[in-house]
């Protein structure tokens, strides 16, 4: 069998070319530019493309498939050469499915928490000896890959993103995946250039309950007032819904317990989505004294609360939070966490969402509990995006209280560096889904460290 990748070097079409390779199908891909770690690790598969750019005439009858990426225009020479072809041509989504459809698919979906609660689930599967195959975005500490395809697991698991499929299919990734499990861990408002009002975002979860096989399970957040409301207001009789919310809990000497058991992971939303991952290892004959043994050595999903570095004085953490109900549940795990200990939250503006003047509404008060307040945004981001100059004082009325705002990273890790030269308790928080222009973070704390 021969598949061909147009724009190769995506974070996810990379990891699918790969897990297909690796089950033994033949390969091939092109892009018109490919960056680490894409670029060494298709490298290290022979999987590189020899030269960048695009080559129709590498496209030819004898493909069985064409997988086509976001990254790749509608006008894509190597696409309308396939189209001209007649070639079967997937979305990442769609080939995904086509891979998994006589497999039990889990597709986690929401706004926020879908990796962490992927990577939980995959993490107890694998304590448990149970195969599975996946697809996860984000890379995970003793996953090689963030995709694996294979002839012999029955269980697949997949994150599920509510963003575009293709640049030829305009429906949301997680509609393609018909899930027998599926999880909804939150709704808020995000994507707007795609969803420009709340209403049809919140349409794309109601749509991807319909969408569940019948005799399948949703499983949702029951604290979350959107996700219950989607969730109730489905009429489907032929699936089973498991509503959950956070487990009784406490934190002794900075350690977070359920039950007897130890976490390595702390924090209301994490607590959240191990539940949810509870429920759904539940459906695959996972016990919850396996689910327990298991989950006390999870560490975290990478730059899900990541800690970087710590003293016994201080600690710094950095997260992928960008949307504003993730900022208040950061910024509040770590509160939680360290009740003694002064936090510092830095936060970057980076999506086209948190970039959008209308959107910036939303994040009023989303970071007051954090003692000291510091937005960061690049121009240079704004241009890329095609969006218009932000104004720093209209950035501040934004988010309220006392925050400061800065364009320039190196000013704000000048300031950083300077306000924990104290040596007091404090802790450091860095929250984006970028890292902020360059930010060295292993640099920063052990400069303050």
């Amino acid at each position: 069998m021969k598949v061909h990748f147009i724009a190769i070097g995506g974070s996810a079409m990379h990891n699918l070319a790969i897990a297909l390779c690796q089950k033994g199908i033949t390969v091939t891909g092109s892009d018109d530019e490919i960056f680490d770690p894409a670029k060494s690790r298709l490298e290290k598969y022979g999987l590189l493309p020899e030269e960048f750019g695009w080559h129709p005439e590498r496209i030819t009858k004898d493909l069985d498939a064409v997988v086509l990426g976001m990254h790749a225009r509608i006008d894509n020479p190597e696409l309308l050469r396939a189209q001209e072809l007649g070639l079967k041509i997937y979305s990442y989504p769609e080939y995904l499915y086509e891979q998994s459809k006589d497999k039990l698919r889990i597709v986690v979906g929401g706004s926020h928490g879908k990796t962490t609660t992927t990577a939980m689930i995959l993490h107890v599967l694998a304590h448990c000896g149970i195969e599975a195959d996946y697809m996860v975005g984000a890379q995970l500490k003793g996953f090689e890959v963030m995709v694996r395809l294979s002839h012999t697991a029955k269980v697949m698991v997949i994150e599920g993103d509510e963003y575009l499929t293709s640049p030829i299919d305009r429906r949301p990734k997680f509609h393609l995946y018909k899930p027998n499990v599926a999880i909804i861990t939150g709704i808020e408002w995000d994507h707007i250039n795609v969803f420009p009002t709340f209403d049809i975002y919140r349409d794309q979860f109601a749509q991807f309950i319909n969408l569940i096989e019948p005799k399948g399970t949703l499983i949702y957040c029951d604290e979350d007032a959107e996700v219950h409301r989607v969730a109730v207001e489905n009429q489907r009789t032929d699936i089973q819904k498991l509503p959950y919310v956070c487990p009784e809990h406490r934190v002794e000497n900075g350690i977070t317990y359920i039950g007897n058991t130890a976490l390595q992971v702390f924090g209301h939303h994490n607590l959240l989505n191990l539940t949810a991952a509870r429920l759904a290892c539940r459906q695959v004959g996972v016990t919850d004294e396996q689910f327990d043994e298991a989950i006390s050595t999870f560490e975290g999903a990478s730059k899900r609360l990541e800690l970087v570095k710590k003293s016994d004085t201080c600690a710094v953490y950095k997260d992928f939070a960008h949307a504003p109900s993730k900022l208040r549940a950061t910024i509040h795990a770590m509160r939680e966490q360290y009740p003694d200990r002064k936090l510092v939250a830095c936060m970057e503006l980076h999506t086209f969402s948190s970039l959008t003047q209308e959107f910036l509404q939303q994040y009023a008060h989303s970071m007051d509990e954090a003692d000291v307040r510091y937005v960061y945004f690049s121009q240079h981001a704004l241009q890329l995006k095609k969006l218009p100059p932000l104004d720093p004082e209209e950035v501040r009325k934004a988010f309220g209280g006392n925050v400061e705002i800065f364009t320039d990273s190196k000013k704000l890790v000048d300031c950083v560096i300077t306000l924990f030269r104290d040596n007091d308790n404090k802790n450091l928080l860095m929250m984006s889904s970028g890292n902020f222009d360059g930010i060295d973070f292993a640099a920063l704390a052990d400069e303050i460290i």
